[in-house]
């Protein structure tokens, strides 16, 4: 159960607005990370329109960005974010159930060619470490440019917020539909 309740986003009228755009945004629902940040809602504006733009609103390609969301939920263990993306959100950008399940243990698996492996490691070192090794640093150079390294970087940073908030404020699982 959330430490902080969810709001349903009709208690204050000075948030109708900001409700609005978070449904149109999320076909038509507030999940439960926005009626949690609706407590505040400037952050919960700034939230959604990050989020919403590195998700949508990049050059980098759905397959790797669901692959770089999953990896991070495993990361630190936010069954959140993991059943937020798998399977809906990552099936519809490419992946397969096998892919998904093999995020949890990718450098074992044969799934990731190796543009994805040089992102996973990234964003494994960023996660785990924060620095972030030179030679993990150099492979992605073969395989993404300058802005698509910004933001993948950023992508990888926002998820290890995202992540981390909804971990320490115990934010429930969205019901299954």
């Amino acid at each position: 159960m959330a430490r902080v309740p969810l709001l349903g986003g009709d208690e204050d009228p000075e948030m109708a607005s900001l409700v609005e755009k978070i449904r149109s945004g999320r076909r038509g629902n507030v999940i439960n990370v926005y009626k949690l940040l609706l407590h505040s809602p400037p952050v919960a504006e700034i939230w959604f329109n990050l989020i919403n733009t590195l998700r949508w609103g990049t050059e980098l390609p759905g397959r790797l960005r669901e692959i770089v969301i999953i990896r991070i939920g495993y990361l630190n263990r936010v069954d959140y974010v993991i059943n937020q993306h798998v399977p809906k959100l990552a099936l519809a950008e490419g992946l397969t159930q096998a892919e998904c399940d093999a995020l949890t243990d990718w450098e074992a698996m044969e799934f990731f060619n190796e543009a994805e492996r040089a992102a996973l490691a990234y964003a494994e070192s960023m996660t785990r470490d924060i620095h972030v090794p030179e030679e993990i640093f150099a492979a992605l150079g073969p395989h993404y440019d300058h802005r698509e390294i910004v933001e993948l970087t950023t992508l990888i940073g926002a998820y290890n917020m995202h992540t981390r908030v909804v971990q320490a404020l115990d934010i429930d699982s969205e019901p299954t539909r």
